[in-house]
């Protein structure tokens, strides 16, 4: 029989090792060891995290776009380069100004036509054909475009340091949100290892109960049936460890992809972690503001940008001033040979143009409107935001209260049944305790370790929690 509990214990840590001896397959130089305090572990999540990477990119995608607005105000300069080829130059219809002027010249000088009558002007002259323009032309030139004074444009200018903050804020906001999970899932963890030591300390006790019922039987105290038993216990404890150990070992592949590193790392936790961390003065120090809260400054931020908005609509009712000028150089030949001696006629203007709105059938006005509308949503949103965060913080504080005292309470009810188990199993061994009792006893000890070790986990999520509400994360 110890041959074979040996074999099964063999068997559990084969089990436990294999993703291990997996890992160990791979490239060693490809595996890097961690070993990370809770703080490191989310310092390293926020550089690494895929979430938190795209909420960075954001930022500089609003860097980028606030540059493509800005270039509204700068002055746009174009050259522009050009040839024309007209295989048949157009052609033009114009009135005959000729004859008429050579008419009263004839009409002047008394000329007779050939029926010795003098020239008489005709009443209708016709029309001339003429073609104006070369076969080739070509022109260079250079154009300027400014804009003087546009209310939309100035507003925009003033908005970019909002934009930039909002998305700055939605990356804390994300932050926050990594770094609270990890809180979770890295104190769990910790957690877990206490609850490893529970189910040894638990794997050790029946294994000494075992070998002392085995004893007890072969002196003929005892019935096989109380050795088969005792055998049963431990294999189901043996069992509950191996699942145990493989939650946790998924628990670590977890945590490892929510900070973004390679699976294949090695990852230690150095933190430990104790009833009187968890109660730790957090609850004397739950004053709150709802400025804390960065998804409440994220708003505010919102609300400042529709109001930029509202200013926008409102300026663009006012004249925009502009400047525009061009300079260029055109040329016409009936050849193409511009590069040779030839004349190049130059072209050159400023312009100041004044744009004023009159009326666009109330466009703007409806524009305007729909802007305060947002301001008021918005403002009905952070009112909303107020309630809903009085309520989480007042439930998560509850849930934090609440998660302490059964800490505690579970925590007695455990001491309590190891004492009972303990004295138990004295009796049992003096012969003057049954096999009932200690199993009975064993089955209390068992569900008041697993009480007190739920506990502690809801102790830690219940304290994150309340962190996170409170903006003290």
């Amino acid at each position: 029989m110890k041959k074979v509990r040996n074999n099964r214990l063999a068997q559990l840590v084969g089990l436990f090792l294999l993703p291990l001896a997996s890992f160990a397959q791979q490239d060693s130089a490809r595996i890097t060891k961690h070993e990370f305090s809770i703080q490191q572990a989310v310092d390293y999540a926020i550089k690494n995290n895929v979430n938190v990477k795209n909420a960075l990119v954001d930022v500089q995608l609003q860097v980028q776009q606030n540059r493509e607005f800005t270039s509204n105000a700068y002055p746009h300069i174009n050259a522009n380069l050009g040839t024309t080829y007209n295989p048949n130059v157009a052609t033009q219809v114009l009135p005959n100004f000729i004859s008429p002027a050579t008419y009263q010249v004839l009409i002047d000088e008394g000329v007779k036509d050939g029926n010795g009558q003098p020239v008489v002007m005709p009443n209708d002259f016709g029309f001339i054909a003429a073609q104006f323009g070369t076969k080739f032309s070509a022109n260079v030139g250079i154009s300027l475009q400014q804009i003087l004074f546009d209310g939309q444009v100035f507003v925009g200018l003033m908005a970019r340091g909002a934009a930039i903050d909002l998305r700055k804020k939605n990356a804390e906001i994300t932050e926050e949100m990594i770094k609270a999970n990890i809180y979770k899932v890295y104190y769990q963890l910790v957690v877990s290892k206490t609850q490893v030591e529970l189910l040894d300390a638990n794997i050790a006790l029946i294994e000494k109960l075992l070998k002392d019922t085995r004893i007890i039987y072969e002196n003929g105290f005892a019935e096989r049936l109380d050795v088969d038993k005792v055998s049963v216990q431990l294999t189901n404890l043996q069992t509950e460890k191996n699942k145990v150990l493989n939650t946790i070992s998924n628990g670590y592949y977890g945590l490892k992809m929510l900070m973004g590193m390679p699976i294949s790392d090695e990852l230690i936790l150095t933190d430990k972690l104790t009833d009187e961390e968890i109660k730790a003065g957090i609850l004397e120090k739950s004053v709150y503001a709802y400025d804390d809260r960065k998804e409440y400054q994220s708003v505010k931020i919102g609300k400042t940008l529709n109001e930029y908005n509202v200013r926008r609509y409102k300026l663009s009712q006012i004249p925009t001033l502009s400047l525009s000028a061009q300079y260029a150089k055109s040329a016409q030949r009936d050849k193409w040979n511009f590069f040779s001696k030839g004349d190049w006629f130059t072209i050159s203007n400023v312009n100041l143009n004044i744009n004023i709105p009159i009326f666009n059938g109330f466009f703007t006005k409806s524009k305007i409107e729909q802007a305060k509308l947002e301001v008021q949503k918005i403002d009905n949103q952070i009112a909303a935001l107020e309630i809903s965060i009085d309520n989480e913080v007042m439930t998560a504080k509850n849930n934090y209260r609440s998660a302490i005292i059964t800490m505690d309470f579970q925590k007695k009810n455990m001491e309590l049944a190891e004492k009972v188990y303990n004295q138990t199993k004295k009796k049992y061994e003096m012969g003057t305790g049954s096999q009932m009792e200690i199993n009975t006893a064993q089955t209390d000890m068992k569900t008041a370790q697993t009480n007190y070790i739920t506990a502690l986990y809801d102790a830690i999520i219940a304290k994150v929690d309340f962190m996170k509400a409170t903006g003290k994360l």
